[in-house]
């Protein structure tokens, strides 16, 4: 099963990911995460996407295209993945078509998980307070939700004229969450 699950940040795609990756036992694979990684251990990488984090600005495509390239190539890829935080462009939806036919396969489906704008912020303040999330000011959570509306939210319409989309509510206790998206997948045949 190759996916992508997406949604605005704080929308509960890192949790929801690593449910459903579990589930169809395949790798969850967080461009967020990679980031963090290499911004906590000091790379040269991790260097250049903070800058870009800290502004709440998206990091620049070639940086991201190969850290997604190499990762979905990596032997525990070759069943399938979870991609959680990419693609965040127009370009990135191009680049991640050229990789996955690549392997011979295509994507089977990318969960949108849609809450209230308002919402977001208040969950993002939240767990910015639990997490000491240095990067979590509201003045970045709302940058973050304004980059996400002019740059990601359009890939929502590509996919969804691809008929892939499966669009999940994701107000709720996180159980309720993920019990909607199995419902939706499981229905779903992997290419």
């Amino acid at each position: 099963m190759r996916l992508l699950i997406m949604g605005p940040p704080g929308a509960g795609k890192g949790t929801q990911a690593r449910f459903v990756a579990e589930h169809f036992g395949i790798p969850a694979i967080s461009t967020g995460d990679i980031f963090r990684t290499n911004v906590s251990q000091g790379t040269p990488l991790g260097q250049q996407a903070k800058r870009y984090m800290d502004a709440g600005e998206y990091v620049p495509d070639e940086v991201t295209n190969l850290m997604v390239r190499d990762r979905i190539a990596e032997p525990d890829a070759e069943r399938g993945f979870l991609l959680d935080g990419y693609p965040r462009t127009l370009a990135q939806v191009q680049e991640l078509d050229e990789m996955v036919e690549a392997t011979g396969h295509r994507l089977d489906a990318v969960v949108v998980l849609t809450v209230d704008p308002e919402e977001l912020v208040q969950r993002l303040l939240a767990r910015a307070r639990t997490e000491g999330r240095a990067d979590d000011t509201e003045e970045v959570i709302r940058r973050r939700q304004e980059v996400y509306a002019e740059q990601t939210a359009p890939l929502i319409d590509v996919y969804r004229r691809r008929d892939l989309l499966v669009e999940i509510d994701g107000l709720g206790d996180v159980d309720e969450v993920t019990h909607r998206i199995f419902a939706a997948l499981d229905v779903i045949p992997e290419s």
